[in-house]
């Protein structure tokens, strides 16, 4: 709807929310299909074309977009959402007011949908979520995935990306009406540090005196960043709640510029995220047509201009100052601080820099109250954290989960246990957990039922990060994940500091030296002892957090290192150059020339049956690899 004023007001919110309200009470169902990245790529609108057409040939009514100045009776509401979260069973179809999830959904399971579902109200139930003993799911608190979690930021993500109509409906922008029209900068600096919000981009700095430290350093021009650089391998969070819960984002920024009194913010995205720049951009320009964002902010006299801009692709750009210099188009390079960007910032003036979550998190913290939000989490860690879940897990996708769960939840309740390479379920296989990606640690199966929060973490060695959690089973390589998050940072080092850029190659170098039998016991002392330099001296976070993957599994699994220098075996057999060396059955012809030829006898057999090698006494000589004739030894 166009307001008739040039400003959005309270009243105005509740008249947009009223008239929502009304045109959905004429709709006798809703059709929500996950339209976020993962489902997308699986042919999720392709499902939504099926589903069109399946309801036009059931003579069933159909709307796609709710026009809230209309209330004409309507079969069906059929509507796309941000990520459901539970990416792995995409294509996700959720049916209200039944309550239904289906799972896995194609355009040939269009028709079924329409004809058992929505007209005759029964269910299809090959298309219900089956747990491991054999049940199914009717609906999400029947599914384990889901009713082991607490969804608050990522609450709004079942509901129309577009819809910034929804988004009032549900509530939304109540927040940011009131941190302009009655409350002072110091007054929302106030309620935010009273929650104990903490930074959920990785650092757990506290939020509100960040805001603080932004305000007493006021001047002519301030500006607010949404940090949405999220490059994290196996991190998709920020990415997911700009998909789906794109206003949220705004309406935080709207109260961080209210608390630090600035006019121009900026959305900076990977330009990896073309779906999240583009819904991020649509509500934007959905806010500012409803006089939500713009010269005067709910009559405030105070006014806020936000742009989307996408980022170059650099790992590095979500350091602050990097990103900072991103914006104003130079190459994205950390620089020294202080002077911190709340004192001088982008284009020299004071700027607050808070990730996605963070900001997405502080419209329900104004609009509830500080106690409301400290009632989740823990002590020093109140509220909610999503994390990617990923790995070798039974269920993996999008969750959200209050600070103080522990790990074990959330691998064996909410991700349904630990499987093998295989895929099949193999409980008391749980190796680790990375957390935190290339900046983060791992956490042991003597971790399990640690609290997870920022405190804890850190006492761990490990931290929060953005908040991927990559769940390994036993038949993984410590060394071989070292080495592959190393080459990821070495790759994205920008090359400013010489202890990042020299100190990152140098690790990278020791790492490949260890998995590929070249190393010796002084090589992990060295790969130690370069880990710490980095880690003391270089510049920005990028290099100071390189070295902990390497650190954590030095500290964890140094036997399963010490395997790879002494004996010259990688214990999961993923190391080629040292994997254990075996014949193949299904290629021996019992032969026996490669047990004539084995120095140390250790090849056994009968004559024209398969040969078995003891890998115990195997001295690696290769001698029986080059004497078989049907090329059936391998591991050399």
């Amino acid at each position: 709807m166009t307001l008739t004023t040039q400003h959005a007001s309270a009243a105005d919110l509740k008249r947009i929310a009223s008239n929502y309200t009304t045109a959905t009470q004429v709709i006798d169902k809703r059709i929500i299909i996950c339209a976020g990245t993962g489902c997308v790529a699986n042919g999720s609108l392709a499902l939504r074309d099926a589903l069109q057409r399946a309801l036009k040939k059931a003579n069933l009514s159909v709307t796609l977009t709710i026009k809230h100045e209309k209330h004409e009776p309507t079969d069906v509401h059929l509507s796309k959402s941000g990520c459901q979260g539970f990416c792995q069973m995409g294509p996700l179809v959720h049916i209200e007011p039944a309550g239904i999830s289906y799972v896995k959904v194609r355009p040939d399971d269009a028709d079924d949908i329409i004809e058992h579902t929505i007209r005759n109200g029964h269910i299809v139930k090959r298309l219900l979520y089956t747990k491991a003993n054999g049940a199914t799911c009717v609906g999400p608190a029947e599914i384990p995935f889901y009713n082991q979690q607490t969804r608050v930021v990522l609450a709004n993500c079942m509901i129309e990306p577009s819809s910034i109509a929804e988004y009032i409906a549900r509530d939304g922008y109540r927040g940011a009406e009131h941190a302009f029209a009655q409350l002072t900068p110091e007054a929302v600096c106030a309620v935010v540090s009273d929650a104990g919000l903490r930074g959920r981009g990785g650092g757990g700095f506290p939020t509100g005196k960040k805001w603080e430290l932004t305000l007493a350093n006021a001047a002519d021009k301030e500006y607010v960043i949404c940090n949405g650089d999220e490059g994290d391998p196996g991190a998709f969070m920020d990415r997911s709640v700009m998909e789906g819960n794109p206003h949220a984002v705004i309406e935080g920024m709207m109260i961080a510029a209210r608390a630090i009194e600035a006019d121009e913010g900026y959305v900076y995205v990977r330009a990896e995220y073309p779906l999240a720049v583009e819904r991020m951009s649509h509500a934007v320009s959905a806010a500012e047509a409803e006089g939500i964002l713009g010269d005067n902010c709910f009559g405030s006299g105070r006014g806020f201009t936000l742009h989307v801009m996408e980022g170059a692709g650099a790992f590095v750009c979500g350091e602050e100052t990097a990103l900072i210099a991103s914006i104003e188009g130079k190459r994205g390079m950390p620089r020294p601080k202080p002077p911190f960007p709340a004192e001088s910032g982008l284009w020299g003036k004071p700027t607050l820099i808070n990730n996605v979550e963070t900001l997405a998190s502080i419209p329900t913290i104004i609009r509830n109250g500080a106690d409301a939000y400290k009632a989740l989490g823990t002590t020093s860690s109140p509220g909610t954290k999503t994390f990617a879940l990923t790995g070798h897990v039974g269920n993996t996708g999008l969750i959200e989960v209050p600070f103080g769960t522990t790990l074990r939840t959330i691998v064996d309740d909410i991700g349904g246990g630990v499987r093998d390479n295989d895929g099949h379920t193999t409980n008391g296989t749980f190796k680790a957990v990375q957390i935190g990606g290339p900046s983060g640690g791992c956490l042991t199966p003597a971790m399990l039922d640690t609290p997870l929060d920022f405190d804890n973490l850190r006492t761990l060695g490990a931290m929060v990060g953005s908040g991927g959690l990559v769940v390994m089973n036993q038949q993984t390589c410590m060394v071989q994940i070292a080495k592959f998050f190393m080459e990821f940072t070495q790759v994205e080092s920008c090359g400013k500091c010489v202890p990042c850029r020299e100190g990152t190659k140098q690790m990278l170098a020791l790492l490949t030296d260890i998995c590929e039998g070249r190393a010796t016991v002084e090589t992990l002392n060295l790969l130690e002892k370069t880990a710490q330099v980095v880690q003391l001296s270089s510049l920005c976070g990028l290099g100071k957090t390189a070295p902990n993957p390497v650190l954590s599994t030095l500290r964890h699994f140094r036997e399963e290192y010490e395997v790879h220098v002494v004996d010259r075996l990688c214990p999961a057999g993923q190391c080629s150059a040292l994997a254990m060396p075996e014949i193949d059955p299904e290629l021996c012809t019992g032969c026996t020339l490669c047990a004539r030829k084995c120095p140390t006898d250790c090849i056994s057999g009968e004559r024209k049956e398969p040969h078995v090698i003891d890998t115990d006494n195997c001295i690696r000589c290769g001698a029986c690899a080059d004497a078989c004739r049907k090329n059936a030894v391998s591991g050399f």
